[in-house]
Parts: structure tokens; sequence; C-alpha cells
């Protein structure tokens, strides 16, 4: 039994050098099994899936498998795969990067969190939506990481300011229990005694000590609610915006791949369209977490007691004076909210679909989301971080400090996660052998039987089944190894395609039950304030209302804006010789 132990401890040592062995030979029936090119493609797509799934090499260095694989067994010469990797829709999430890069360096997100928490109150229950609100707001264009990795102390300080320190308030929480072998007897009720007098009055200590436990537990309930908003409503608001998460820059991708003629999805459109969603979810995320960690009641939502008073002021004050540590707004604070609004609007009006956009000033098709977001960002690393001056060009004792722009390239290097633009450049290049190998169609022709599920119904289950696929495996590997097969599946049923893509991305980003699902999820897991059980039990319910508000969405606004009741023109069918008939279903 000892040497069994031994050798299973030796093999989990050796775990992932055991994937990279064994996976290729297990696979290998798949190339005799298939037609030659679909089941060499097939291959390589499943390949990729176990290694990004175990993450038995860098998810990075799994990205760039196609580079070596697609050539050398003849899905694609390399010519074709190694543009993947940077298409426009890199040079959109890498102008986001920079611009949120910009954002860290002179603390402008920081300014912008304290500042809601002043507006929203210090009641419990109005601090985790502040909270909830901030996050993601912040997290539509800043990392989800790096949003929660900020949000986290400025809630753990709010936190001792309201209930004190965490581990005084564990222990008030600990009830006593009877000591092994102790029993408890019961006697027949008599006259009291002196003696039984004063223990009567010990009881009544202990009733408020039963009531001081009770309390504590209340206080450590809404304690967890505040660190666990935090990481769900990164995730939530990284949905909003085309560069908040790279799932939402795989569909656009994908979508100039398979769809060269669909120019529905842009970076306006798709936040008209999300932003309202995450709204929807945001409140419905809001109103479980509170009442399930306790935010939502009479004692917390409305001034009751003066011990709670006193706490809620000594919050504001703490809030107020973190602001006021901040000092006055600076100059590059000034010129980087600047730009910053200069960067969204330029996005929004490019080409809002319901009118004409300032893109109609060029050549058609000339001008992309791409080229606006490089114009802006490169205006940081020469614009001054210090207000400059005509006197300290005549005044001879003024110091000779060196130019320092808002941004250096340093900086941008340090903030930037090249391993995600990779990541992106993988998926564009599986994509395309997907499609150019036909394994796309054969995929789709096998998931025929699926049409007989009502449009609606689908939306629900693809949404369901990635959500959950996705607590598992990074959302990013999740999109790219699906996107392909709904957008074939929704070929062969004759659906409008993105009625099937949109929820699959959006899907891909509702991972809530787990501390590995997502790199939030582990940082608010790892300030050792919440247990498994507690993500377990409020992501089970979180997943459900997520797929509920992507399928009202899609159901809803969703149809007006892409015109989702009927089959577009440019969806054509991808190696298909039969086309496709009109939507008959009802959406």
């Amino acid at each position: 039994m000892e040497g069994l132990r031994r050798v299973s401890r030796k093999l989990v040592c050796v775990r992932k050098q055991l994937i990279l062995l064994l996976t290729p030979l297990l696979l290998l029936p798949l190339l005799f099994a298939m037609p030659p090119k679909e089941g060499k493609c097939l291959y390589v797509v499943l390949l990729m899936a176990v290694f990004w799934c175990t993450e038995a090499l860098p998810l990075a260095v799994t990205a760039m498998l196609p580079v070596c694989l697609f050539p050398t067994i003849g899905i694609l010469p390399s010519k074709s795969v190694c543009p993947q990797y940077f298409l426009e829709t890199n040079f959109l999430f890498l102008s986001g990067l920079i611009m949120a890069s910009a954002i860290e360096q002179w603390g402008l997100h920081r300014r912008i969190a304290l500042k809601v928490l002043q507006i929203m109150g210090v009641k419990p229950a109005w601090l985790i939506l502040g909270m909830m609100m901030v996050t993601s707001f912040l997290s539509m264009w800043l990392s989800n990481t790096a949003t929660t990795a900020m949000m986290l102390p400025i809630a753990t300080a709010i936190l001792e300011s309201l209930f004190g320190d965490l581990n005084t308030l564990r222990q008030k929480c600990r009830a006593h229990t009877p000591a092994d072998g102790e029993v408890k007897l019961h006697v027949l009720p008599s006259e009291p005694s002196e003696k039984q007098i004063l223990n009567m009055e010990d009881r009544r200590e202990g009733v408020c000590d039963e009531e001081e436990r009770k309390e504590a537990e209340r206080q450590l309930q809404v304690w967890k609610g505040f660190m666990i908003c935090i990481p769900y409503a990164a995730s939530i608001g990284g949905t909003a915006t085309l560069t908040g998460t790279a799932p939402n820059l795989i569909l656009v991708g994908q979508l100039k791949s398979y769809f060269p003629d669909c120019e529905l999805i842009n970076f306006g459109s798709w936040f008209l369209f999300a932003f309202p969603l995450m709204l929807v979810f945001l409140t419905l995320a809001w109103l479980w977490i509170a009442f399930l960690y306790g935010g939502i009641n009479r004692r917390l939502c409305v001034q009751k007691q003066d011990a709670q008073a006193a706490a809620e002021a000594k919050v504001r004050a703490v809030i107020n004076q973190d602001y006021k540590k901040l000092g006055p707004v600076s100059f590059a604070e000034g010129a980087i909210s600047f730009f910053f609004v200069v960067f969204t609007v330029l996005l929004f009006t490019r080409d809002p679909k319901f009118v004409s956009g300032w893109s109609v000033l060029f050549n058609k098709g000339y001008v992309s989301d791409a080229v606006t977001g490089v114009i802006i960002v490169s205006i940081l690393f020469f614009f001054p971080s210090q207000k400059p001056s005509l006197s300290w060009w005549t005044d001879p004792n003024a110091p000779n400090t060196p130019y320092v722009p808002l941004l250096s390239w340093k900086k941008a290097q340090e903030c930037v996660p090249w391993n995600i633009i990779l990541l992106l450049g993988g998926g564009f290049a599986m994509a395309k052998g997907c499609e150019e190998s036909g394994l796309a169609a054969w995929l789709g022709g096998h998931l025929e039987p699926i049409a007989q599920v009502p449009p609606a119904v689908a939306v629900m289950l693809i949404t369901a089944f990635l959500a959950c696929f996705t607590e598992f495996a990074s959302n990013t590997a999740t999109i790219i190894i699906f996107l392909p097969v709904i957008a074939e599946l929704a070929l062969r049923v004759s659906v409008n395609p993105l009625y099937f893509m949109i929820p699959a991305t959006t899907g891909c980003s509702f991972a809530f039950m787990l501390p590995v699902s997502t790199p939030p999820n582990s940082i608010a897991f790892a300030s050792g304030h919440l247990l498994v059980k507690d993500m377990v039990r409020a992501g089970v319910v979180m997943n459900i209302l997520g797929v509920l508000s992507v399928s009202l969405a899609m159901n809803t606004w969703g149809v007006a804006m892409f015109d989702l009741h009927r089959y577009p023109d440019w969806a054509r069918p991808l190696n298909v010789t039969t086309p496709p008939t009109a939507l008959n279903a009802t959406l």
C-alpha cells in the first residue's frame, strides 16, 4: 500500500509531462477514422484543447502550436497562419491595454472608485452596490484582474472601519459547545434556591452573549458579501465593451474570418447591446448577494442603531480621508481623463449604425476601431505629464528637469499581458484552420439534431453549457474552441449566426462558482475571507441569473439591434452547397 502511494505521488509530480506525451498518442486514431484534412485539424484542435484545459503547457505556448502544426501536417501554409497572430482586432485590444496602463500609472482609477463610494453612502447594502458599480465600470476598461486587485484593499479598509478586526469578529462567532463526555441533565422544576437564582442571572448574561455572537455572525456574512461581490462585478463589467475581455475580441475576429461581409459588431454597437445587459445582470447580482449575505434588511438599509450609525460615520471618515490623501486633481490625471473620454467617444461614434459616423469622412472600410485606438494611445507617449509653461524658456533659474510624458514604453511593456495577445492570435489561427479544412462544416453536419430545439431554448443551452465549461478552463480558450462549431451550427439550423455566437461569447465570462475559474475569483479567495462552499453557493445562482439575463437581452433589444429575426445575406454557409432556408422559428 505504501508503495502504491509513493508511485501515485510520483505520477502527480510528472502529470504535465505525462499529458504532453500521452495526449498526442491517444488522439492518433482521429487521423484514420475521419476524412484526411478534417481529421488532421480536429487532431490539432483537441490537442490544444487538452493542453489549454490542463495547462500542461503555458497558455501562450499552446496558442503558438498552429504555427508549427498546421503547415507541417498540410492544413494551412505558414504565410496564412502567421498573419492571424496580429490582426486589427489585436491592435484594438493593445490600444485598450495601453490606455488602461496610463490610467493605472496616475491613479485615476482609485480616484474614481473613492468618489463613487462617497456618493453611494455608507450603509453596507449600498456600499456593496457601490463596490459593484465601481468595479464593473473599471473592468470595462482595465483588466478584470487589476481591477479586483485594486478594489479588495479598499473593501477591506471599509469593513475594518465598519466591523473591526476580522480575527476578533471570528472569535465572537464561536459558540460554546459541550466538552467531550459532558451530559446535560434535565430535572423537574422546583422552588428556586439562592444558588439557582444566581445561575438564572448568569443565564441572562449568556443570552446577551448569544445575541452578540449572532450579530458577529451577521457581520461576518456581510464581510463575505463584500469580498465576493468584487470579482463577480469585474467579470460582469468586462462583457460591456469589446476591449473589456478577450472573448469579445475573439468574437469580432472570428466574425471577420467566417463572415467578411458582417459589419454589425463594432465597439459602439457592442456597447449599446452589452451595457444594458451588464446593468440588468449587475442589478440581479447585487440583489442576490445582498440577500444571501445579509446586506438587505432593515438594520442595514435604514439607520436604526446608534452603534451602527457610529460605525458608518467612521467608514465615511475613512473614505473621505483616503480621497483627501490623493490631493487635488493633477495635470496628468486631467490629461488622462480627457484622452480617455476622447478615446471612448471616437470609438462610439466611428460607425454607430443607427446614424452615420465620422468614418464616412474617409474611404469606406479604411478606418476601423483599431485605427482610432492606436491614434489616441500614441499621443500618450509624447504628451507632457506636467503643465507646460512659457516662462520656463525665459527663466534662467528654472530647473532643467527632464521631459516626462504621460506614459513611457517601459511602463506599457510591464502592464500589457502579451500572453493574452498570443492567445488571441492562436484563437484566430485555429478558427482559420477549422474553416479552410472543412472541420467546422463537418462538425456542424453532426449537430443537425439540435435543429429540433427551438432557437430561444438553444440560446439558453449554449450559454449554460459554456458558463459551466469555463469554470474549469480559461474563458479565452473556451470561446476559441467552441465558437467555430457554434457558427457552423447556426448555419445548419438556418439561424442568424449572431443569435448563437453572442450568447456563447458572453457566457464564457460567467464563471462564478470556483476559485480557479477566473483570476479575480482566485484573488478574492486568496484573501482568506472566503471558503469554496461560499463561492459555489453564490455562483450557482449567479450562473442561472446570467443565463436568464442573456436570454432576455437576445430576445428583446438584441433582436431589434442586430435584426436577429431573419437569416442575413452576409451569413454565407461554409463548405455547404445547399443554401439555408429562411428562419421560421420565433425568436
